[in-house]
């Protein structure tokens, strides 16, 4: 499932032609270098009691969203991941409060699947993207 934000509303557009293939594949191939990271940082974001909705930014933009997780060519990877919530998200007016219910009931199972805010060229949106299996 992929959500897009729009005017602080979320919409299901898995069919968007904003997001062409080659850019969930550059994002997939790019995923696949940190996943296991990504997963332990949002295991630890949700034990340490900050968020049940865990979201990372993923960017290859100069972007002040959360903390910087891992960085551009740091792990072999395109882009750079920053660790955030959805509060924060709802805070920067990027989740509209009138959008928070939506945005928890289609937010996938942490343990399974990756929240991304891609910020990448003129995209951004939300994917989720399934951890590999080990």
């Amino acid at each position: 499932m992929i959500n897009n934000s729009n005017e602080n509303a979320l919409m299901d557009d898995a069919n968007s032609p904003e997001l062409n293939q080659k850019l969930m594949g550059h994002i997939s191939e790019d995923f696949v270098k940190v996943a296991d990271q990504l997963k332990e940082a949002s295991y630890q974001i949700r034990k340490r009691g900050f968020s049940d909705f865990p979201i990372f930014v993923v960017t290859n933009n100069e972007l002040h969203i959360g903390a910087l997780l891992i960085d551009a060519q740091e792990l072999s990877n395109r882009f750079s991941y920053r660790a955030s919530y959805m509060q924060e998200f709802v805070d920067r007016k990027l989740i509209g409060e009138e959008s928070v219910l939506l945005f928890t009931e289609n937010f996938k199972n942490a343990d399974e699947y990756c929240c991304l805010f891609a910020l990448i060229g003129e995209f951004s949106g939300f994917v989720f993207v399934p951890y590999p299996e080990d």
